[in-house]
């Protein structure tokens, strides 16, 4: 007897052993059933082998406690005893399985199937499993049999005897031997259908790829032709009777559970076709519809059961169209936002327990080398294997993919997989979470070889291996391309030529050889530059690869490394900060607006970094701005080298902000693209609009301090119209602006007026001289009288026009009216007496309403351009810029004098305001509000992709494809962004019509 407070030698042990509740242990331990062999060393010992020690014993003494006698029991034990691969198979299963063991209680006569040990035993194959399986002729019997052999695999996967690949290969055979009996069991049931019909069933996925788990949905794809003499329709329905019937046999619950689910859904048409088709009409389905992702599933089909001759047509037929599908248009981006989709898809709280689907999962392996293989197995068949790991060795053996990196993956691929398979044996459940509870870890852990300290070490090679795997499932197919235009170490198999331009044009290059070169002088050479490049450029390519244009990412990205690689700063910002990198891949494929700002003075690549806490992509405000561009006046040796210092700053400043606009636009790996439009169209237009004024302000300064040192002769003020008065500039805008002077006290007016237009002329001249900075193109062309009136007027002047000749469009005009520089008080004052005109109290008469009305419907029939699509023009076309802003504007001259808020510059802020007064519901402002940001941003991503303005889509098929991404649609969908273009104008313009027109 133990005395009070000590514990047994026993419990003792049973800790040391690896048992975490020895006392339960010390219980089961003194039953009757193992009273023979309770201090049998051999038997603890063996216990302490397993997974879970204490599992393992409960799960003996259950069984023990199933025997049908005192003879059976010790037939058990003893054989226990004596024979150590029983001891191992049964304990290890036992240990690693609640649900084997559930099964073993029941079936009590089952454990002999691990009393055989023979070379035979080792690696069965389909023939084994369906004599195993003989015997069974309903679905509880099949499911008995089912159990029985996978107690088999599972023992000898526990035991060390089968790796990870053969364990998985067994699984698929054992699935391909029950597909076949359940199909026997439901033909037998039905044999006058049996007899109309021909059915093959094709295996998809992990059954069809011999590399199954062991609990998975069993993926399959039925095929269906007549028996002889047969009508089709009635054979269709026969083999569709018989297929359902199938089905359920391994998928229904019965008294002894189920087997898996068979789904059928990766057929034509998914879940909404029908379930059995004819060769032809596969063949049909899959030369017009498919999708890319359809093809790629294809990879994995396989003929397991029922008409095998007809499963190899079904193969044979198909096979030709699987190895083009990499020549599809869009193909490389149709794969990757797939896997994209099946990320986002997972909940957040399973995301860093998801083994399979989550960022680094086994899924990131799969769908890598399916990619290449669809890519590269066109040419090269020793590629065309449906097995994971094996198309991963041939794709090494032939250069397509790194000798390190394939080791690397399949050593990650393996583990991944072996915690998949140890989490699912558990309770036979089909998950691909790791569990959060300790000991279930420690189980997973233990079966794993990790014994020192399994929960930690766990996780720890968990993290590692899923890490290798994010950081180099991407990477492979990149990182052969550089090694096919570098020195590589003697015997190192790289990608050919070809193999390597195929690869190229798969990720969208039109021009492969070209890309080819700029690779090779990236890449080559022993410099730090070529080193870091080399580590770069497999993600930066994966970048430029998601965008419409690779080839000008990569081009654009030679040109600014030629300019900037010897420049410490430049590569340690590409290295050191994650955002850098990414950011230029995003702004050098995006179009030609950006790259051209930047080759220009390429230094400002440093604006895409993230040092110091802050963006550099963060608009900067107008008081900083000016008093950059003042400054730089001030040091500037006359009045050339002052505007083009101003220039300079505005050509960085228009960078910043397109960079700015194209990130958002795109989003990040670690940030998501801007949801809310409105809100990007409106960061772009304060930003280039007060740009543009703080430039205007500076060339002012510059002018004056040239022509008459600190004072002009006159006070001078400019005043910002259309949409830079309204804050709405876009990249390729005009500034729309009307000048406005008063003689300084006692200065004669000539004077005054000869200095004032001197000073609009040299303004004028000083922005537009040609040179490296793009051009600030002033436009007066909305003062009074137009393009017949003088350049500039006095405020006088002003007021006595307006008084007498003043139009109603030239009210109208005015409502864009805004001070943007020069003097402050004068351009007060043009507000304050140009105020009655926009706003007139008591709003517009009848006239006034019927004459702007007019003017709109004449602008409409004579200012599109002739051959423009009316639907598709931004500005002029049917709810396009124009008739939301007339809309808006209208508004704003019939209320404005009442309601204060209407009396503002901005579109949005006008149409929000009138929807507060209650004067356009909350679904016309919501309506008129999505169409002129959508107009906006389609002229923005004109002009960004582009490099000039534009009011419709391009018609160039990669420029328009550049303006989708730009407006967040994958590549391939520019007839979506088309169509919602179309319906959101369509829509805008119904309000105007009711608006505007009066219905």
């Amino acid at each position: 007897m133990t005395a009070p407070g000590r514990r047994s030698s026993t419990f003792t042990r049973l800790l040391r052993h690896g048992f975490t509740d020895p006392s339960d242990a010390e219980r089961l331990l003194d039953s009757d059933e193992l009273a023979p062999v309770r201090n049998d060393p051999v038997l603890l010992e063996a216990l302490g082998a397993t997974a879970d020690p204490d599992l393992a014993l409960h799960g003996l003494v259950r069984l023990l406690e199933a025997q049908p006698g005192p003879a059976a029991q010790r037939e058990l034990v003893d054989t226990l005893i004596a024979a150590k691969p029983l001891r191992d198979r049964l304990l290890g299963v036992l240990g690693a399985s609640a649900a084997l063991a559930d099964h073993l209680a029941k079936h009590a006569g089952d454990w002999q199937e691990l009393a055989m040990y023979e070379p035979r035993d080792l690696h069965p194959g389909v023939e084994e499993f369906e004599r195993g399986l003989a015997g069974a002729t309903d679905p509880v019997s099949l499911r008995v049999a089912y159990r029985r052999c996978l107690l088999s695999i599972a023992a000898r996967d526990v035991c060390g005897t089968t790796d990870l690949a053969q364990t998985a290969a067994e699984l698929a055979d054992l699935a391909t031997a029950t597909l076949r009996a359940a199909l026997a069991i439901a033909r037998a049931a039905a044999p006058e259908d049996a007899a109309l019909c021909r059915l093959a069933v094709i295996a998809m996925g992990k059954c069809g790829g011999h590399e199954l788990n062991y609990v998975s949905d069993v993926d399959v794809i039925f095929v269906g032709e007549i028996a002889d003499g047969a009508d089709e329709a009635k054979a269709l329905r026969s083999a569709t009777k018989i297929a359902s019937h199938m089905m359920r046999i391994c998928s229904e619950t019965t008294v002894e559970g189920s087997i898996w689910p068979v789904d059928a859904n990766l057929r034509p048409e998914g879940r909404n076709g029908p379930l059995v088709r004819t060769l032809s009409s596969h063949l049909a389905y899959y030369q017009r519809w498919a999708k890319t992702w359809e093809f790629q599933a294809l990879l994995k089909a396989r003929p397991v059961a029922g008409d095998i001759e007809l499963g190899e047509a079904y193969v044979a037929a198909l096979e030709p169209l699987v190895w083009k599908a990499a020549e599809r248009e869009n193909f490389v981006p149709d794969v990757q936002k797939m896997r994209r989709r099946v990320v986002e898809n997972i909940p957040v709280a399973e995301l860093d327990r998801q083994l399979k689907l989550g960022p680094g999962g086994l899924r990131d392996v799969e769908f890598a080398v399916q990619l290449l293989q669809l890519v590269h197995g066109r040419d090269d068949v020793s590629l065309r294997s449906g097995t994971t790991l094996d198309a991963l060795q041939a794709l090494a053996a032939g250069g397509y993919v790194g000798r390190a990196d394939a080791a690397q993956l399949d050593a990650a691929y393996r583990f991944l997989r072996s915690m998949e398979h140890r989490i699912q044996l558990y309770r036979l459940r089909r998950t691909h979470l790791v569990p959060e509870d300790d000991a279930d870890l420690r189980r997973i852990g233990r079966s794993l070889g990790l014994r020192t300290d399994p929960v930690v070490e766990l996780n720890r090679e968990w993290r590692r291996h899923a890490s290798v795997v994010r950081r180099l499932h991407e990477k492979i197919f990149y990182r052969p391309l550089l090694d096919a235009v570098a020195q590589l170490a003697p015997g190192e198999a790289r990608l050919s030529a070809g193999a390597a331009r195929e690869r190229l044009v798969a990720l969208g290059y039109a021009d492969p050889a070209s890309a080819l070169r700029h690779l090779e002088a990236l890449a080559s050479g022993v410099s730090r530059k070529a080193a870091i490049q080399r580590t770069l450029l497999p993600v930066l390519l994966g970048w430029f690869a998601d965008s419409a244009d690779p080839d000008a990412g990569l081009l654009n990205f030679r040109k600014v490394s030629d300019a900037l690689g010897k420049t410490p700063w430049y590569l340690r910002l590409l290295r050191d900060e994650g955002a850098a990198a990414e950011n230029l891949a995003r702004v050098l494929s995006a179009g030609r607006l950006a790259p051209d700002l930047l080759l220009r003075a390429p230094e400002a690549v440093a604006l895409l970094g993230n040092g110091g806490g802050g963006s550099g992509l963060e608009p900067r405000s107008r008081g900083h701005l000016e008093q950059e561009i003042i400054a730089a006046v001030r040091r500037a040796d006359g009045d050339v080298q002052a505007v083009t210092a101003a220039r300079g700053v505005r050509r960085r400043e228009l960078f910043r902000t397109a960079a700015a606009d194209i990130v958002d636009s795109y989003g990040t790996e670690t940030k998501p693209p801007e949801a809310d439009q409105g809100a990007l169209v409106d960061r772009v237009g304060a930003a280039v609009s007060e740009l543009t004024a703080a430039t205007l302000a500076g060339t002012l300064r510059a002018v004056v301090r040239a022509g008459w040192g600190d004072t002009l002769p006159t006070r001078f003020a400019i005043i910002g119209m259309g949409r830079f008065g309204g804050q709405e500039l876009g990249y390729g805008s005009d500034a729309d602006v009307l000048f406005v002077h008063e003689p300084q006290d006692g200065v004669d007016e000539h004077e005054a007026a000869v200095a004032a237009n001197r000073v609009v002329e040299e303004m004028r001249r000083l922005l537009q001289i040609p040179s490296a900075d793009p051009p600030l193109l002033i436009d007066a062309d909305l003062r009074p009288e137009g393009k017949s009136g003088p350049l500039v007027r006095t405020l006088n002047s002003y007021g006595a026009y307006y008084r007498r000749w003043s139009l109603v469009w030239e009210s109208q005009a005015l409502l864009r009216a805004e001070a943007v520089a020069g003097d402050a008080d004068l351009g007060r004052r043009f507000i304050e007496m140009v105020d009655p005109l926009r706003y007139p109290a008591g709003g517009l008469g009848e006239d006034a309403v019927r004459e702007i009305r007019r003017l709109k419907a004449r602008m409409e029939s004579e200012r599109l351009p002739r051959g423009a699509d009316p639907k598709l023009h931004t500005k002029l076309g049917p709810g396009g810029l124009s008739d939301v802003e007339w809309t808006v504007q209208l508004l704003q001259m019939q209320h404005g004098s009442a309601v204060p808020g209407l009396r503002t510059t901005r579109t949005r802020e006008a149409l929000a305001a009138a929807c507060g007064a209650g004067l356009i519901s909350d679904e016309d402002t919501a309506i008129l509000d999505e169409a002129w940001v959508l107009a906006t941003r389609v002229r923005n991503a004109v002009m960004l992709v582009r490099g000039r303005a534009g009011d419709t889509f391009p018609s160039d098929a990669r420029e328009l494809a550049a303006v989708g991404r730009y407006l967040g649609y994958e590549l391939g969908h520019v007839g979506d962004m088309l169509d919602a273009y179309r319906r959101t104008a369509r829509r805008a313009r119904g309000v105007v019509d009711e608006l505007f027109y009066g219905g």
